[in-house]
């Protein structure tokens, strides 16, 4: 990711351990420092918050099955050597990825809190507008994680800031959400719950000023944040060159159905002030959708990981032409 992405953190309901000695926490206010959340190109993950989708980054890294919930089933971990002491990871495979996790936490205050929040609550939008698409082709079941993992994975982390924007409490919407799916697939409320639980996400985006929100500069920086998490969703779901893994294909097809609608949203000014590029990551953005062609994963993988990560490395250096220009309004 690139530098002004930095700070775009995805945390879970894990705590730190109460008991490790901590050091000072730092305070970020610029997007240019490594968050402890997320990893990508000097970010770093924190082992004892990091929510999966961000852990699968390691799992990518290693090739290793179900290492996202190893790691997660260990905490908590008071340095990131107890990887290996806790018999997580070899120490040749920590030695892999000991540069890309930390147990420190850092926190967010300006411009770089802005984006934490509006990439987080975009994780979810795509969670739920996968799961949407699943529950149009009558598979409940498929759909039902897509819901739980705005509750279960996002919503402790953002909650703090959810009050402290005004934004009322929604995770109450959701579950019942959950609950309907579980219980009742046909019954109609399933999609007036669906519609409150959308409203309440959007709610809670629009707490952000409107200038944000319309900002080229910020914008393309959560875009990147949702590609980035895709990437490793799309990296974790493959093996054998099959997708082996539906609910990672499809997360991260929700993804980057969102950072779509997000390029959209901010088409009008970014053609205004660099036509250009917005002409460069329409047509990018647009040949990487194709990587997803269906809610139900294809037979064979349409693209490798390796292309998909290449694909949003070149969205996310023509993004910087904007990003990089001046700070967000």
């Amino acid at each position: 990711m690139i530098a002004t992405t930095s700070l775009v953190a995805l945390a879970s309901c894990s705590s730190a351990p109460p008991t490790a000695e901590r050091p000072s926490t730092p305070v970020a206010s610029s997007t240019t420092m490594p968050m402890a959340g997320h990893s990508s190109h000097g970010q770093l993950i924190n082992l004892n918050t990091a929510i999966l989708s961000a852990l699968d980054k390691l799992e990518a890294k290693l090739g290793i099955p179900a290492l996202s919930n190893r790691i997660q089933a260990s905490r908590p971990y008071a340095s990131i050597d107890e990887l290996v002491s806790k018999h997580v990871l070899t120490q040749a495979q920590f030695d892999q990825i000991k540069d890309m996790v930390t147990v420190e936490d850092i926190e967010l205050t300006g411009e770089a809190k802005d984006i934490d929040y509006f990439v987080k609550l975009g994780l979810m939008k795509g969670h739920l507008l996968v799961a949407k698409e699943l529950l149009d082709l009558g598979k409940p079941q498929q759909a039902e994680p897509h819901i739980g993992h705005p509750v279960e994975e996002i919503y402790v982390d953002v909650e703090e800031q959810l009050q402290e924007r005004g934004v009322p409490e929604f995770k109450t919407t959701l579950v019942h959400l959950q609950d309907l799916v579980k219980s009742k697939p046909n019954d109609p409320q399933v999609a007036v719950q669906y519609q409150a639980a959308m409203k309440a996400v959007d709610q809670a985006i629009a707490a952000l000023p409107i200038a944000q929100r319309q900002s080229p500069v910020l914008v393309l920086q959560v875009i990147n944040g949702l590609l980035d998490t895709a990437s490793s969703e799309y990296t974790a779901a493959i093996s054998n060159h099959k997708i082996t893994e539906a609910i990672e294909y499809q997360d991260s097809r929700g993804f980057v159905t969102y950072a779509q609608m997000l390029l959209t949203e901010i088409a009008a000014p970014l053609q205004k002030a660099s036509p250009q590029t917005q002409a460069k990551l329409q047509a990018q953005l647009t040949a990487l959708a194709k990587t997803w062609p269906a809610p139900l994963p294809p037979a064979t993988p349409v693209q490798t990981p390796e292309a998909v990560t290449s694909q949003i490395k070149a969205l996310e250096q023509v993004s910087q032409t904007v990003t990089a220009a001046k700070p967000a309004s």
